[in-house]
């Protein structure tokens, strides 16, 4: 090695140190906070796993080891497998007609587990929550409030005690708030217990990803609209419906492309969102510590292998991974 190409080795290696960003396998980590080293180690490797898809959501991982997730405009439910194959577990999974537009979003987004390990689908296209049973047939959870039909649920989370919190932004719909299929006048944020669905906020104008503290007295919920980048944090008072809330971060002047969506939670209550740019993590006190950058716009994550510290990551056309320290909560 001549001098010249050692020297020059050496000023990419101070530049990349100081701008805080570290070249990874695909895409970058940038550190803004050294407490994130704690979260994502420094040889941390950022991974594509699967690829070729339309827009990539929901992902859930499986009591089987294995790990699912949505392609919206395809409107179907993959399956990965850890030896890398990928085969379709459901088609279609979010619309059962055949007048939809081309690319519109009308398949599955959010999907997770109710406690008995049944998989629950956020179905865009049908708007409404559905839970796909043992023997394969789907029960319709929730499709109307007060008689209404609801937008398009976009993602979903249950609480321990068995009550399901979901989101409902009018994504599924082409027009979306000017579409004349649409029959509630806001997008809500609900709670399905009991067999009653309860409206619990109707204040943001995109809710999306959702996801409670580890305590579960908090519930944050991302809104992603483009005006108002922000994750929320509501209360959760001890008969489920929320209180008082606060803006917990915001991201409205990020220029990156990318609005807040899916997100999840590690055991220690770090929140990992996705954002501008990526998936921004933050400390239970609302510090931004650092993002995980995959070479696509991030839209939602979720934790899988055996140890839960391993975080998937779906980004438009691909799927990611990286091995983190703190294991995450999952359903």
């Amino acid at each position: 090695m001549t001098l010249r190409i050692a020297r020059s080795l050496c000023l990419l290696a101070l530049a990349i140190a100081l701008s805080g960003e570290a070249q990874t396998g695909v895409g970058r980590i940038h550190r803004v906070d050294p407490a994130l080293d704690a979260i994502v180690p420094p040889s941390a490797v950022i991974e594509k796993v699967a690829e070729g898809f339309g827009f990539t959501e929901g992902p859930v991982w499986l009591r089987d080891g294995s790990l699912l997730f949505s392609d919206i405009p395809n409107n179907t439910i993959y399956r990965w497998t850890p030896d890398g194959k990928v085969t379709i577990f459901r088609k279609p999974s979010g619309y059962d007609g055949t007048d939809a537009p081309s690319g519109a979003f009308i398949g599955s987004n959010g999907l997770t587990l109710d406690p008995q390990g049944r998989l629950v689908i956020c179905e865009h296209g049908n708007r409404r929550i559905t839970r796909l049973e043992k023997d394969g047939k789907l029960t319709v959870l929730a499709d109307r409030f007060e008689g209404k039909r609801l937008n398009s649920p976009n993602d979903a989370v249950f609480k321990s005690d068995g009550s399901l919190y979901f989101t409902d932004p009018p994504y599924g719909l082409v027009k979306q708030d000017a579409d004349p299929a649409k029959e509630l006048p806001f997008s809500g944020i609900y709670r399905l217990a009991g067999g009653k669905l309860q409206l619990l906020s109707k204040d943001l104008t995109r809710p999306n990803g959702l996801a409670f503290s580890p305590d579960e007295k908090f519930l944050y919920v991302a809104n992603s609209d483009e005006k108002r980048k922000i994750w929320m944090r509501f209360e959760v008072r001890p008969d489920g419906t929320l209180g008082a809330s606060k803006v917990f971060y915001d991201v409205t002047s990020e220029t990156a492309p990318g609005l807040p969506d899916g997100l999840k939670v590690d055991r220690k209550g770090n929140l990992y969102a996705t954002g501008p740019g990526g998936v921004w993590i933050f400390s239970p006190e609302g510090k931004h510590l650092g993002t995980i950058q995959p070479p696509e716009v991030p839209a939602n994550c979720a934790w899988g292998d055996k140890d839960a510290r391993t975080l998937y990551i779906t980004a438009r056309t691909g799927l990611y991974r990286i091995r983190l320290t703190i294991p995450g909560i999952r359903p």
